[in-house]
């Protein structure tokens, strides 16, 4: 028991190995990303799973990095890590994303999934719950244009139900403002990571993302949010973002 509790502690929530493609998290002895171990359950807490001496808790993770880091790809293959093991999981995505139709998971390299789509009026606690049978995690596409509610509805699925919840997204807008869904995911995920990629023009490290108008001129002014893929943003550096050689 002693030695079995060692290895847990040995391995953190969140490892992955690297590919080619990107980073992939790995399971280990039956354990999805998203999970913790602790040696006491939290009183009246339903999100702690006793198994072998230890408790699991679900976590909520979220995986922000500009345009073209490969943030639905990275959830595709999640989704499949699970299922591989026939490990069921629910997909969501943003209602307002509709650059594939509305309730579609789409990459860059041409992978797509169907997904329920998250309105504001949309509980997904409440789908969680009825869901039969039930999800070994949740994953969430387009995170940044959800609304505080739904982050609180994630927090409440791994709290309350026990289930790894992931969302991935933007973190800043062209503008370089937070979008409310990545806002209150910063402040409520249990585990944060950047995805990177290199800016558009240069070799250094793409943090913010350049609107540009039809023109190919940059915008700094407008609406935060505007549908859009390459024709639209580029991911970019600071240095940039203010000075695109454009």
């Amino acid at each position: 028991m002693r030695r079995g509790m060692l290895n847990a502690r040995r391995m953190r929530p969140g490892r992955s190995i690297v590919y080619s493609g990107g980073r992939v998290p790995l399971f280990f002895g039956g354990r999805a990303p998203g999970t913790a171990f602790c040696n006491r359950a939290p009183a009246g807490r339903s999100a702690a799973i006793q198994k072998q001496g230890e408790w699991k808790v679900a976590q909520l993770f979220f995986k922000y990095g500009a345009m073209n880091s490969g943030k639905s790809i990275e959830l595709l293959k999640v989704a499949n890590n699970y299922e591989e093991q026939n490990k069921p999981v629910m997909l969501f995505t943003s209602g307002v994303d509709d650059r594939d139709g509305v309730g579609w998971i789409s990459s860059r390299v041409g992978l797509k999934r169907k997904a329920i789509p998250i309105f504001d009026d949309t509980d997904v606690f409440d789908i969680v719950r009825k869901q039969t049978p039930k999800p070994y995690c949740v994953l969430i596409d387009e995170v940044q244009f959800v609304k505080k509610h739904h982050v609180l509805q994630f927090a409440k699925i791994v709290d309350e139900l026990g289930i790894p919840v992931m969302g991935f997204g933007l973190k800043n807008d062209f503008r370089n403002e937070l979008f409310e869904g990545s806002k209150y995911m910063l402040l409520y995920a249990d585990k944060i990571e950047e995805m990177k990629t290199i800016c558009w023009f240069c070799e250094r490290k793409a943090t913010m993302n350049l609107r540009v108008d039809e023109q190919g001129k940059p915008v700094y002014s407008g609406e935060q949010i505007q549908i859009g893929g390459n024709d639209t943003y580029y991911p970019v550096c600071r240095r940039c973002h203010a000075n695109p050689p454009l």
